[in-house]
């Protein structure tokens, strides 16, 4: 495929954008949450676990922890044993755990509303806090990079990036997505990479971005 000019891209990238809006315009944030804290516990306790999987956990542990003082309080191993299942547990919790304590020292028990205070957070990376500025605060500080949105973007050649590499895959995004669109985008990959661009089968003959994607057919 010859080499595409930063122009063409961008006015592909407007076309996916259209499509996927209009497939999926319940796209939204699958974890369940009430406030920025729940959103930030949640987020972290998503990593390699399943949305669905993390809702099912924190149905009780949003009952017992109610603020950044209280997890920063909590016991450690029976914290691990409250969030086991959603996998690599110990170093969930004390992330989880380290988080609430900065927050309770350094921020007054308010989770904070910006990309370089967040990542002061232990157990906090740019994903994490991507997702919480954008879903918690309305703030698209840059774009939400996870496994599905490195596949699809890789696919579609809408990142140079040759592997997963989430950092330069989102500087990519950031420049060819409208501000405005940064929030809703990842949720629109997601869904669609959940539904029709699979891991290890997409459904190339169902995509409605087949006619755009230099991979249609081939991944």
């Amino acid at each position: 495929m010859p080499r595409e000019s930063v122009a063409r891209k961008t006015r592909r990238v407007a076309k996916i954008i259209d499509i996927l809006r209009k497939a999926y315009p319940r796209a939204k944030c699958r974890l369940d949450f009430q406030s920025p804290l729940e959103l930030l516990v949640g987020t972290i306790l998503a990593a390699q676990c399943t949305d669905a999987r993390v809702n099912i956990v924190t149905r009780d542990l949003f009952r017992k922890y109610k603020s950044a003082g209280d997890y920063a309080q909590a016991d450690p191993e029976q914290f691990q044993q409250e969030v086991r299942s959603t996998g690599f547990f110990r170093n969930k919790a004390k992330s989880i755990i380290g988080a609430a304590g900065r927050i309770v020292d350094d921020f007054g028990g308010k989770v904070p509303r910006t990309m370089d205070e967040l990542l002061t957070l232990p157990g906090v990376a740019r994903k994490t806090a991507n997702v919480v500025l954008s879903n918690a605060f309305g703030v698209d500080a840059g774009i939400v990079v996870d496994t599905h949105v490195i596949r699809v973007s890789m696919r579609l050649r809408i990142t140079t990036a040759k592997k997963p590499q989430p950092e330069k895959i989102e500087r990519d995004l950031m420049k060819l997505v409208p501000r405005e669109r940064w929030g809703m985008f990842s949720h629109w990959v997601l869904f669609h990479g959940r539904a029709v661009c699979k891991a290890r089968k997409p459904d190339c003959d169902n995509c409605p971005l087949a006619k755009l994607c230099p991979s249609a057919g081939k991944a």
